[in-house]
């Protein structure tokens, strides 16, 4: 590329004219405006030997942070619990809980009294021990824990220092940042962010899922984007490709604005039907179900269309993301769903958790993506499956709740689940008089699960196809790897003919089907789907409306045409380009 038109910024080379970047679209919606280069104070570390006159002044110093970092963390618990309900707010409990950790605690001042060190050296020091551990994992959700811990491990330093947190910015800009936690999220919301754009992150994080629940479009996966953008820069930023336009030219703003406003315009004749059965344009019923992380979504799903739960992911009851929750815990939580959405069904997922997340693991695992996880370890822990079988059994009172088994790769890990449960609902029915059995569900996301679909589909009531994880592990990519995120391609022929194949056989062989991965939720993929012969989509209540409104349009007869051309592809963008027309001819 040649040098002149170019301009240097932060070390980076950036073009002064239009340039466009593409990183993963996680919360849908386009933004035009202006940015916000968000940075977090870095703060230099104390490497002088303190004098033991000063051990306990340190210590005191140490103790005024950790308090000063709970009141913000209270406030934004508040602000959260205002604009998004108590679900989101649990995020901050947790992180407050951690500020009362009496183990980690103790470790710092020892450390300050034994070692004669800054505050702030053992605190980076004791903080860093744990984000390694976090960091180094490759699973999404232990990841988040090290999205946490940095939060509160940079809270305490600054609050060290005495600075001010710093919430407040532009009205009306578009944030970008390397990284950014749940908490920077909720405070920069209050200004009318238009959007957020991040270095890092992915579409399953709990910054993205915040994003999507405010309505504020987001791209994440960026690489070092931040480097190269400056408060000032004019963004657009379309969440629903995931494209990042700086230096916008006039005819790029113009076409951006024309799709902004059809897109509003789709969306607010979408939700006026919202609630009403979705329907082909040939007359088939198309249901669609709720994708849901925490119990506070249950009141809005109504209003959004939704059918019910079709995938309640269960990992967030882990108490500070590792301790096992109680059997009664569980029971609690379980029946206050069922109950609020009966006679609707409650798809409970069990404890999708990888090796690494729980803190007594035996091993450290090179790859915990493709070791001790998910169906693994509920089997080779009793304790842990039987406690929250037994939850969901006993909270099943109103023969609602249906059980979802992850990351199943072989019908002898359903069968030893079939047993677990029958041999549990016996002991409950003696205990109590009555245990009304679940429906049994399997996860579809290997390519040994898709190889045995038609044994899988025997052995249990349903089946749901997790798209992320099948083109995760089918494409050998991994989905939050920002190197090769142009790899993560859901259209690639490998994952539609599979799909396809999941679909099929099921039905084949009786047995329910539908699809709770992202896949679902693409509107680009909605037609293909409908083609295969899906009839039960589990997408994000925010979806909803959209791809009901959508429906309406297709007739069976040509998206099977479509479907049948699609999977005689040989290249994603074949597949893609095919769905864009049919999308346009509607």
């Amino acid at each position: 590329m040649p040098e002149e038109g170019r301009k240097k910024y932060k070390g980076a080379v950036l073009k002064s004219g239009e340039d466009s970047y593409r990183g993963i679209g996680t919360s849908r919606g386009i933004a035009i405006g202006t940015s916000y280069a968000f940075e977090k104070e870095q703060y230099e570390h104390e490497s002088r030997t303190i004098l033991p006159e000063e051990i306990e002044h340190e210590i005191e110093r140490f103790v005024a942070a950790l308090h000063r970092s709970e009141k913000e963390l209270k406030k934004i618990e508040r602000v959260t619990t205002r604009k998004l309900g108590k679900g989101y707010a649990n995020l901050f409990e947790a992180q407050i809980m951690l500020l009362h950790d009496q183990v980690l605690i103790e470790a710092i001042t020892a450390r300050i009294r034994k070692e004669l060190k800054a505050a702030s050296l053992v605190i980076d020091e004791e903080f860093g021990r744990y984000l390694e551990h976090f960091m180094n994992s490759d699973d999404q959700l232990f990841q988040e824990r090290a999205c946490d811990f940095r939060d509160i491990k940079e809270r305490i330093i600054r609050n060290l220092h005495i600075k001010k947190l710093h919430s407040w910015i532009p009205e009306g800009s578009i944030v970008v940042s390397e990284h950014l936690s749940p908490a920077d999220v909720i405070l920069l919301s209050r200004s009318n962010v238009k959007g957020f754009v991040t270095d890092t992150g992915g579409k399953t994080s709990h910054i993205s899922l915040i994003c999507k629940s405010l309505n504020i479009p987001m791209v994440v996966g960026l690489g070092n984007f931040s480097q190269m953008v400056s408060t000032g820069n004019q963004l657009i930023i379309d969440g629903g490709t995931g494209t990042v336009v700086i230096n916008p030219e006039e005819k790029t703003v113009e076409r951006y604005t024309r799709k902004r406003e059809e897109e509003l315009r789709f969306e607010a004749d979408a939700s006026r039907t919202a609630d009403q059965p979705a329907y082909t344009r040939c007359g088939v019923r198309i249901s669609f179900y709720s994708n849901i992380d925490f119990k506070e979504e249950l009141t809005g799903m109504k209003a959004a269309g939704s059918e019910g739960v079709g995938l309640f992911r269960t990992e967030n009851l882990f108490i500070d993301g590792t301790k096992v929750p109680r059997e009664s815990e569980q029971f609690s939580y379980y029946l206050e769903m069922a109950e609020t959405i009966a006679p609707m069904p409650l798809v409970v997922r069990l404890f999708d958790i990888g090796g690494d997340k729980l803190l007594y693991s035996p091993v450290r695992e090179p790859n915990p993506n493709l070791g001790w996880r998910g169906i693994r370890i509920l089997i080779d822990v009793p304790e842990i499956l039987e406690n929250q079988l037994r939850a969901v059994v006993r909270a099943n009172i109103h023969g609602n709740i249906h059980i979802l088994l992850p990351m199943i790769t072989s019908v002898e890990e359903i069968r030893f689940i079939t047993v677990t449960l029958d041999k549990l609902c016996d002991e409950l029915k003696e205990e109590q008089g009555h245990a009304e059995k679940p429906f049994i569900g399997a996860m579809i996301e290997v390519p040994a699960a898709v190889e045995m679909i038609a044994e899988i589909a025997r052995e249990v009531d349903f089946v749901s196809i997790g798209t992320n994880d099948l083109t995760q592990y089918t494409l050998a990519v991994d989905r939050n790897n920002v190197i090769v995120q142009d790899l993560f391609d859901k259209f690639h022929p490998a994952i539609v003919r599979q799909v396809h194949r999941v679909i099929s056989k099921a039905q084949q062989n009786r047995c329910r089907v539908s699809i709770c991965g992202d896949m679902g939720s693409d509107p680009l993929a909605l037609p293909f789907l409908v083609g295969c012969g899906l009839r039960k989509f589990s997408i994000v209540s925010a979806d909803i409306a959209k791809q009901k409104k959508l429906v309406s349009a297709m007739t069976i007869a040509d998206t099977e045409m479509l479907a049948a051309e699609c999977l005689k592809l040989d290249s994603a963008e074949k597949i893609k380009g095919r769905l864009e027309e049919f999308l346009a001819a509607l």
